[in-house]
């Protein structure tokens, strides 16, 4: 070789070494810079990073559930509906469905998948990112939403790396998997796999399948985007992308994977928005307890609980499977009688209103319209009086109520006002029902529909109580009297003269349908609401005796009068208050306070209230069962025996008694009310270990039906008794009982009509007094 080619070859040599070396410079510098970045990021240069402790504890809203005595989530208070799962929750196949589509390399990496990472960068992004479980878990943590300038998106992406790369030697990777499921945000109020398996399919997560699985793992691509409400077709699409990645891991076979896709979604959507969902206005009652316990029960620390974000456990008395069978019962008679209040009302030329002048209805509507949202909305915008008036009058685009279809929406065009007098046209209803003997409430219907109908008719709703008074008139004079039952007094027309209790004028009460006869047993006058007959009982006892022992049953009396008319019903009272009453009597003489939160937890378990039952002697155990007693009358032949099947009437009067024929063989006791021109109707329903309250009516008194054979509470509110009742025995879960009224062991009223004839040296009693 010659020197010239040596010496080329040399220079070679030393060039490509210089360009390695070069190389090898670019590329530590390259990682220096990479580490340089990184160790700034960590050290906050770019902008803040949590904390070891934040990292440990991160601070999210969690929100408080509301559990009823059968274990059923039944609703939340929420600021972000997220309730935490752990890791054992998560059926394998969820698990593995998220694996398989977001990062299938998750148990083999420390954060950050480098091979994921060059992919990406060679190929654009073109065959997939780079971001890993714990990145993403990251993303939703601690940073803000993705930023659109392309720098600071950069460092966002820094920071995402450094965090993750502290979540993982910080958490397990079962951990990591765990809060991401518990983080993100599937929409409609679903933040967090259990809210997400509960609204979309309306079961916990442990009782996903697969299929139900892939679902949800397919939202984490885009949530807003495959929202399964609005876009099924392309939740589906990509639902089968996931079993497809399930298959293609082998986590499922392809055969699996195949009879997957053809499922429909299968979707069982229960939203948990505040105005819909089970119970909505016994939560609310809940919302507003809870804001003035919070207030009297702080922290240690002195701060207030927050309902919204403490994420607490209030466990309530309700039941979940009664609860649903009182709306559906409510819900059944409502459409009913509804449709033939309408038909009644077709050529009503004042519909809904009866019985009351052009002025009267006036002053309704006007005094309608002040009350309402718009007006309220309005003055707070500022608008002048002339203004609001003329906006009632303009007719607009407007969703409104109705019981003609499933969606119980319609959409039309109409004026304020009109949709004003077309919601006073709706009737209303509430239910309540409770144990007599531990106080818990197990079914609270506050009416039809919470969102239109904010007014809870169990707690706030007074009404008058009509004839569902009656008992307490004759409970007290069995108790101050020792009567029986089979005692008789004459059905004939009775004045209270004038001056006595302070009456201005003579009081002289009128059967309904004017009807009089000779001597009826008191049993037989209550089951028949004889009005002549009560009226002299409360002239023997006093008002005064029977205002105090409501008052002792749990009921206000601050605005009942002592005046002898209450023993026809005149008082308003609550459902919430009749019931507790009326459990007295089923309850051996005991008031027990109506219990509707058994406990309070924190977060982490620990019990902040546990509630002491509030109980009072009120009458003898005798003279609640022989109340009982003759309250048993009125389902056997009075005004209830329709719960025995043997009532006849129209045919399409049956069609207004849902459910008809009912046919209970057992002991129930119970009495309907109904209120002047047919107001309100009431029903007041009792079996050992069950009491039942029902009321239904119009908004206004005006509203009601034109005659009292549709307006009575034998038409109007035994029927959702009845209903529910039924629903309630064909559960054997609920253990609700059929058998007879526990008898005192010492009793001295005789309460069979054929005994008490035998006692008094065989002085017939009439045979249809004879019970």
């Amino acid at each position: 070789m010659t020197t010239t080619k040596k010496t080329a070859k040399k220079k070679s040599n030393n060039s490509e070494g210089k360009y390695r070396k070069l190389i090898w410079k670019i590329m530590g510098a390259g990682v220096l810079l990479v580490f340089l970045i990184f160790l700034l990021a960590s050290w906050g240069v770019f902008g803040a990073l949590p904390d070891e402790t934040s990292l440990e504890n991160p601070e999210k809203d969690l929100a408080t559930q509301i559990v009823s005595t059968d274990g059923v989530v039944i609703g939340k208070f929420f600021k972000d509906n997220r309730t935490p799962v752990q890791f054992e929750d998560l059926p394998d196949h969820l698990v593995n469905a998220l694996i398989a589509t977001e990062d299938v390399r998750f148990y083999d990496h420390s954060g950050i998948d480098a091979k994921g990472s060059i992919r990406a960068v060679a190929f654009l992004g073109t065959k997939g990112g780079a971001s890993t479980i714990t990145q993403q878990l990251a993303k939703q943590f601690f940073t803000d939403q993705v930023s659109k300038n392309k720098f600071e998106r950069g460092v966002q992406k820094i920071k995402e790396w450094v965090i993750a790369t502290r979540l993982e030697r910080r958490y397990t990777k079962d951990e990591i998997i765990t809060m991401y499921f518990n983080t993100y945000d599937f929409l409609n109020l679903a933040i967090g796999i259990e809210s997400a398996a509960n609204i979309y399919f309306d079961k916990p997560p442990s009782e996903l399948t697969t299929v139900e699985s892939a679902m949800l793992v397919g939202m984490f691509k885009n949530s807003s985007l495959y929202n399964p409400v609005r876009n099924p077709v392309g939740v589906t699409n990509r639902r089968n992308v996931v079993l497809a990645q399930m298959a293609k891991y082998d986590f499922i076979t392809e055969k699996v994977k195949d009879s997957l896709q053809a499922l429909p979604l299968g979707l069982n959507f229960k939203p948990q928005d505040h105005d819909e969902g089970i119970a909505t206005y016994f939560r609310e009652y809940v919302r507003g307890y809870m804001k003035q316990w919070a207030k009297e029960n702080p922290k240690p620390d002195g701060s207030l609980y927050n309902i919204d974000s403490d994420g607490m456990k209030v466990f309530v008395t309700l039941d979940s499977k009664m609860q649903e069978y009182a709306e559906e019962a409510m819900t059944a008679h409502m459409i009913n009688l509804q449709k033939e209040f309408d038909s009644q009302n077709e050529k009503n030329k004042i519909t809904p209103f009866r019985d009351i002048s052009e002025e009267e209805i006036e002053g309704i509507m006007n005094s309608g319209m002040r009350r309402s949202d718009r007006w309220r909305e309005m003055e707070k915008q500022g608008k002048s009086e002339k203004e609001i008036l003329a906006s009632f009058k303009k007719k607009t685009k407007m969703r409104i109520f109705t019981w003609a279809n499933k969606d119980r929406y319609i959409d039309t065009i109409m004026t304020p006002m009109d949709s004003l007098r077309y919601y006073k046209s709706i009737l209303r209803a509430g239910m309540m029902s409770m144990d007599p003997q531990t106080g818990e409430v197990k079914a609270w219907v506050g009416g039809a529909d919470y969102k239109n109908f904010k007014y809870d008719m169990v707690r706030t709703g007074q009404r008058q109580i009509g004839s569902t008074f009656k008992p307490f008139v004759y409970a007290t004079a069995i108790d101050q009297m020792h009567m029986s039952p089979c005692d008789t007094l004459p059905n004939t027309p009775y004045t209270i003269e004038a001056g006595k209790y302070g009456l201005l004028k003579p009081w002289t009460p009128k059967n309904a349908g004017g009807g009089y006869g000779e001597m009826m047993t008191l049993k037989n006058a209550l089951a028949q609401s004889v009005n002549t007959i009560t009226a002299r009982l409360i002239d023997r006892v006093g008002p005064k005796p029977v205002i105090e022992l409501v008052e002792k049953m749990g009921v206000d009396i601050s605005d009942i009068p002592e005046a002898p008319s209450i023993a026809l019903g005149t008082p308003d009272v609550t459902l919430y208050e009749m019931v507790g009453a009326y459990s007295t009597f089923a309850n051996q003489g005991v008031y027990i306070k109506p219990n509707l939160i058994t406990r309070i937890e924190d977060k982490n378990g620990t019990v902040l209230y546990q509630n002491v039952p509030e109980t009072r002697d009120v009458i003898s155990a005798e003279t609640a069962y022989v109340t009982l007693s003759l309250m048993e009358g009125v389902t056997q032949s009075g005004s209830g025996s329709r719960l025995r099947g043997t009532w006849r009437s129209s045919r399409m009067y049956k069609e207004v008694i849902t459910g008809y024929p009912y046919d209970f063989k057992n002991p129930i006791a119970g009495k309907t009310g109904t209120t002047q021109n047919n107001s309100d109707g009431w029903f007041m329903g009792m079996v050992p270990n069950l009491v039942t309250g029902v009321w239904v009516g119009g908004e206004d008194r005006a509203t009601h039906f034109g005659s009292t054979s549709y307006g009575q509470g034998a038409t109007m509110a035994l029927p959702i008794w009845a209903m529910y009742m039924k629903s309630c025995y064909a559960d054997e879960d609920l253990d609700v009982s059929d058998g007879r009224f526990k008898k005192p062991s010492k009793i001295s009223i005789v309460t069979d009509c054929n005994e008490y004839k035998n006692s008094n040296n065989g002085d017939e009693i009439p045979d249809e007094f004879d019970f």
